[in-house]
């Protein structure tokens, strides 16, 4: 009989925040798992067996070969076979167990540090042991630290593995051990988790192979397999699980977009005398991008069943004067229209864009944010309730207990990804009650590559201002080393003097604004020093709004000359004069945040520049982002590369909360699949929808709320 130790082993990664139940039988189904490993495995996102199944390998051992103690060298991962020919307990600066073990070919040491008085009474001379481990190098030659090991009474037959081990990530109170037994126990018996659901048309064309030989294979890879191919998530059998996991995703926005479409919304089929009159008074024309949105967003209020479109550009592009025209068309037609900002500050600007748009149309917008006073925060509500403002712009304030609209048809979001969940599903439930819900617009300046869109906006249509206006010229990037800073300095020193403006950012490093409130304070010291002739302001993140809209108001109005700031500058802020940026630790910041910084610059007539300081040393990664900023302006390129080199998070932002639930696909990695799973979504809605609820059970569970916003 062999005596198996229990090694905890090291913790792989830190665990995920529980996912929702998907369908399935429950893990405590399975002997041996009581209540408390239940909750400990929910800390890795495991509650189904299906969970179980689903959680995949971070790497792979390979155990089944036995090496020959005397070929060893320190470094090696192997599997050993040999006669224990001493156990003992040395002392010294830690007490550990010491047990000598000879192949005839040589002699290695195990050691542990950590052990029971039964251990070192199952390690008896003469009994044989195999271990797998790293080798080290140690006082008296190699050295197994803690290896997982099993003991014998005589030599074992069969010692190896007949596949790869798999690694998985864990956590405390559960060892590598354990899992692997638990997930093996599973898939020795029958496993209707994994009944295939890919029709067989679809598996043909594909040539993916079935679920249950896919997991089988991730599970227990033959020893012959690339160990590479695998890592990469390249193989075939990665692909099956990714696909179909990104497919249940996509199916289940499908599905929202078709459940929306049974709701009222207001159809709104005004003469469009308001949106034409406003047109015309602008001191430019629109593009033909934005005159072709302005048309899709309007199509969609004239139908009676709720729009949900978002409505992405460039930086610059002019998607506000878009939401402007598709606002003017809900008041004519009797509704009213909220405008939500992430920030007081992008707030504060839409509430003068509009009230100047709208004031000489004879129509009342109303501000609410945070910083308001009672006052005017009840005159506000009042207006509100009362249906006398017609539009009501603001922060998160707009969707808190208490306010209420008269009668409300359009939600506008702008900067979408900036909001949660909540937030968005809160402001839409401000309708009129459960009969009518209002038409949703989203704005972002961070574009989503199209494939991407048709995956995971599928409950959404996706209007591309993809068109910037005429005469806009391109804002000229540098990537400068932190010892330029004087050369920099001079620059701006320049810019001020012949009567342009400039920001100097200091995003610094932690998500703190503490921090970066300190590193802004200090570089406005100094440079106050350094410029006592120019005016130089600052504005973070932890002043008071009133403040922060007096230091705005001074530059736009040219009173403040050099605008020391952090990252809160990065939307809404629009001063046409302010023709230099500067970005210190810029290597810290992702692309899309580099690209909306730099976006505050450039909105003028003169040539503006944006210079991108850095500290040595310079990983690839960052390097590859500043080479990216300096060799483009486009911000759809951008957004592409950014989901390559950070993830989807920066393109998709938190609407998306479902896919922080992945258990197999990787978004960036798994592009590819995009365009095949929106066609194959297809087919299945239209040939297979009874394995389509069951897609999405088993992949996502009951986690679909999101789609709804």
């Amino acid at each position: 009989m062999a005596k198996t130790a229990t090694k905890e082993a090291k913790k792989e990664a830190a665990p995920d925040e529980a996912a929702p139940v998907g369908a399935g039988r429950l893990v405590t189904a399975l002997p041996g798992i009581g209540d408390r490993l239940a909750e400990i495995l929910a800390k890795l996102g495991i509650h189904t067996l299906a969970d179980l199944l689903f959680h995949l390998p971070v790497r792979y051992q390979d155990r089944t070969t036995v090496s020959r103690i005397g070929t060893l060298r320190p470094g090696d991962d192997a599997v050993i076979v040999g006669q224990i020919a001493i156990a003992q307990i040395a002392y010294g600066r830690r007490r550990s167990l010491i047990c000598k073990v000879s192949d005839r070919t040589g002699m290695i040491t195990i050691r542990m540090f950590h052990f029971s008085p039964n251990q070192k009474n199952n390690l008896a001379r003469g009994r044989w042991i195999v271990c797998f481990g790293e080798v080290r190098a140690g006082g008296t030659g190699i050295e197994l630290i803690h290896p997982e090991y099993t003991v014998y009474e005589r030599k074992p037959d069969n010692p190896t593995e007949d596949s790869l081990t798999s690694v998985y990530k864990t956590t405390e109170g559960i060892s590598q051990q354990r899992l692997r037994q638990f997930i093996n126990k599973t898939l020795a018996d029958e496993v209707p988790e994994l009944v295939e659901l890919l029709p067989p048309e679809v598996l043909a064309e594909t040539s993916y192979p079935p679920l249950l030989d896919a997991v089988r294979l991730l599970h227990h890879p033959p020893p012959d397999i690339s160990q590479a191919q695998l890592l990469e998530g390249s193989h075939p059998a990665q692909h099956r699980l990714a696909f179909e996991e990104l497919l249940a995703h996509h199916l289940s926005l499908r599905k929202l977009r078709l459940e929306r479409q049974d709701n009222n919304a207001p159809s709104m089929k005004p003469k469009g005398a308001l949106k034409n009159k406003f047109i015309k008074a602008l001191d430019f024309d629109l593009t033909d991008a934005q005159k072709r949105v302005v048309d899709e967003v309007i199509a969609d209020f004239k139908l009676k069943q709720p729009s949900l479109r978002l409505v992405q550009g460039d930086v610059g592009s002019g998607k506000t004067v878009v939401a402007a025209a598709a606002a003017l068309w809900a008041i004519e037609a009797g509704w009213q229209v909220s405008v939500m900002a992430p920030t007081e500050l992008l707030a504060e600007q839409h509430h003068r864009s509009f009230k100047a748009w709208f004031e000489p149309l004879g129509l009342k917008v109303t501000g609410l944010t945070g910083k308001l006073g009672a006052k005017a925060r009840r005159e506000a509500l009042a207006a509100m309730a009362d249906g006398s403002a017609d539009v009501v712009v603001g922060t998160h304030a707009l969707f808190q207990d208490g306010v209420e609209f008269h009668k409300l048809g359009l939600v506008i979001v702008d900067e979408q990804h900036r909001f949660g969940v909540d937030q968005r599903l809160a402001l839409r439930e401000k309708g009129v009650g459960d009969e009518v819900v209002p038409h949703q617009m989203t704005m972002t300046a961070t574009p989503i590559p199209r494939t991407m869109a048709m995956v995971f906006y599928a409950d959404i249509d996706v209007s591309s201002i993809d068109e910037l206006p005429p005469g806009r010229i391109p804002v000229e990037t540098v990537v400068a080393p932190e010892g330029r800073r004087p050369e920099i300095l001079d620059r701006v020193r320049s810019a001020c003097e012949e009567g342009r403006q400039a920001y100097w950012v200091c995003p610094l490093i932690d998500e703190s604004d503490n921090l970066q409130a300190q590193a802004a304070t200090e570089t406005e010291r100094q440079f106050t020093e350094s410029f006592p002739d120019l005016s130089i302001g600052l504005i973070h993140g932890r002043m008071k709004g009133a403040d922060k809209d007096k230091v705005m108001e001074k530059f736009r109005s040219g009173e403040i000359q050099l605008l020391v700031a952090t990252t809160v500058i990065e939307v809404g802020v629009d001063v046409p004069n302010a023709s230099l940026m500067i970005i210190e630790n810029a290597e810290r910041l992702g692309l899309s945040q580099l690209h909306q910084l730099r976006g505050r610059v450039g909105r003028g007539a003169d040539k503006s520049a944006c210079v991108l300081l850095y500290k040595s040393p310079l990983g690839k990664l960052a390097r590859d982002r500043l080479a990216i900023m300096r060799d483009t302006n486009d911000g759809f390129e951008i957004a592409r590369h950014d989901l390559h080199h950070r993830g989807p998070g920066e393109v998709l932002g938190t609407r998306q909360t479902g896919l922080a639930d992945l258990k197999v696909a990787d978004l960036a990695r798994d592009q590819d699949l995009f365009p095949e799973i929106e066609r194959i979504g297809g087919i299945l809605l239209d040939e297979h929808p009874e394995n389509v609820e069951l897609l999405i059970r088993r992949w996502i569970g009951g986690s679909t709320d999101y789609g709804h916003v």
